[in-house]
């Protein structure tokens, strides 16, 4: 599941991974520039066996979710100089030192790329992520017998940053931003290796595939590994992908909040 040591925030990951893809999806770069490691760690192609059909890809080519070709802008830099500007653009829609702080800007595209492609996955390689290790680790409680449960309110307050922003953002003008970049997002996305692919109809897939994690009435059971690290009890949880995962994370109050604007992002990017 996690180490408690690495510090690595599933949360921020799920919550940078959504800004970026309704907001900033300039965000992009070419696999071939890739910095050292991260061409290497390309990740399969997505398994999306545990989404609904209504998500899964369209067959013969088909476009569920098309973006209008006339909303996006000529005048945004090319997709291989596009850090500087997508920084840029990025700090004027988060507007919190704090959360981008754990941000890395070095080859933003394709590392935003790969972490929106793999939310539905069991895991992913480290190496790719946007982001840097937060400073508290996932807290954890022990009752009499030793036995370990997920700290609902430490944890809560080491989400608090990510969710506030998350929850926040406008909706239509994340969607306004991502219509008019579009081409440039999509670019990255068959550069990632999709030639066929519409990362549009991905996207709602993956806001889909988040919406369906459950929402456990009771304290989630985890248990130590021999390697040190945290997964849960239950094997349905600890079978679920690394985006549903980093929800089950948050106060129930939390999940509930973001999956609303999980929700309007959707409506906003679809039309609907």
């Amino acid at each position: 599941m996690q180490d408690r040591q690495a510090g690595r925030s599933w949360l921020a990951w799920v919550l940078g991974a959504v800004v970026i893809g309704g907001a900033a999806l300039w965000l992009f770069r070419p696999v071939s520039t890739a910095p050292p490691g991260i061409e290497a760690s390309r990740p399969p192609r997505p398994v999306l066996a545990n989404l609904p059909e209504a998500v899964a890809p369209v067959a013969n080519g088909g476009i569920a979710h098309p973006i209008a070709q006339d909303a996006a802008d000529a005048a945004v830099p090319p997709l291989a100089d596009s850090d500087e500007a997508a920084w840029s653009a990025l700090a004027a829609l988060v507007g919190d030192d704090g959360v981008l702080a754990t941000l890395l800007r070095d080859h933003l595209v394709q590392r935003w790329v790969v972490m929106i492609d793999n939310l539905t996955q069991p895991s992913v390689n480290t190496r790719v992520l946007p982001y840097q290790p937060l400073a508290t680790t996932l807290a954890t409680s022990a009752d009499a017998s030793g036995a370990l449960t997920l700290d609902t309110a430490a944890n809560a307050r080491r989400y608090a940053p990510f969710v506030r922003v998350f929850v926040q953002l406008d909706p239509q003008a994340l969607a306004a931003t991502y219509r008019r970049f579009y081409p440039l997002f999509q670019q990255a996305y068959v550069e990632l290796g999709y030639p066929r692919g519409y990362f549009n109809d991905r996207l709602v897939a993956v806001i889909d595939h988040l919406l369906l994690a459950p929402e456990p009435n009771a304290a989630i059971a985890v248990e130590a590994t021999a390697s040190g690290k945290l997964r849960f009890v239950d094997p349905s949880l600890e079978s679920l992908s690394v985006g549903q995962k980093a929800l089950l994370r948050l106060a129930p109050e939390q999940a509930e909040a973001v999956k609303l604007q999980l929700r309007a992002i959707r409506g906003a990017i679809t039309g609907g």
